[in-house]
């Protein structure tokens, strides 16, 4: 009587573990993610003030988990020497990494990523380029971030050669899409690319990554938009679904209307 009684104690407590938190046999669902990418022209905004603040406000609103900045500074006299990256996640009460293209002013520009959740590492990529002509170094910076249910991608923000040409953009896509084909985790690539869908450099990238904007109306400059250059990419192919993609009509923080995606990575079998 005693043993019966445990067994229907073990597996009524089985019962509620599983209508509480889901059976290990339930079907598993999707992730969804909202993922911003933004070139925020060193904070400053067309009205000439650098506010990180109305930055932050405007990205708020996108409700994001995962955000790609450009044009980001770090200790850089005409930002006020912000630590643009961390003061932009403290706002926004999310983690953030900044990863140095080049020195500047006496302090560093590059790019950065926020994530809602915990990063678990970090890697610049310096990209190739060609001194002369105005170019300037360019990077990508990697982070690998821990879903919420458990699994690992690599979330990556990059900024390209602005150049006419002859530009480094292919040589540099191409490295890109180098460096994704190694890795084994999912990836999600955003940034700005200085190019248009159909244009070599994101020929190049499409080769190893699913470019998920293709379609998205011109970004760049924020007050009368001509040129479709901010994009998000993700890989491995057929593992992401798109819900929904939008260029946020934002004219005054930055010089670019930021992209927002949401995105579905299927769920792991």
């Amino acid at each position: 009587m005693k043993i019966r009684t445990l067994v229907l104690i073990v597996a009524s407590a089985a019962w509620s573990a599983c209508f509480a938190g889901g059976c290990a046999s339930a079907t598993p669902t999707p992730v969804r993610l909202t993922v911003v990418t933004y070139n925020i022209h060193h904070g400053g905004g067309a009205d000439g003030k650098v506010d990180l603040p109305r930055l932050a406000e405007v990205i708020r609103k996108c409700e994001p988990d995962l955000v790609a900045l450009q044009e980001v500074d770090n200790g850089v006299p005409r930002s006020a020497s912000a630590r643009e990256a961390a003061d932009l996640g403290k706002l926004l009460g999310m983690f953030g990494v900044f990863g140095k293209a080049m020195d500047y002013q006496g302090g560093e520009y590059g790019d950065a990523v926020l994530s809602r959740f915990p990063i678990e590492s970090s890697e610049v990529h310096h990209l190739p380029y060609r001194d002369g002509d105005k170019r300037e170094p360019r990077c990508a910076v990697a982070a690998t971030v821990a879903l919420r249910d458990g699994r690992k991608i690599v979330f990556m923000s990059t900024h390209l050669d602005h150049t006419h040409e002859p530009s480094d953009r292919l040589a540099q896509a191409e490295e890109l899409a180098a460096t994704v084909a190694k890795e084994k985790l999912p990836v999600i690539l955003a940034g700005d690319f200085n190019c248009d869908p159909g244009t070599p450099p994101l020929e190049a990238l499409a080769k190893e990554m699913d470019l998920v904007t293709k379609d998205e109306p011109p970004t760049c400059p924020a007050d009368a938009p001509k040129e479709t250059i901010d994009h998000v990419f993700v890989k491995p192919r057929g593992k992401w679904k798109v819900v929904e993609t939008r260029v946020v009509e934002e004219t005054i923080a930055s010089d670019h209307r930021p992209v927002m995606v949401k995105l579905e990575l299927a769920p792991q079998r």
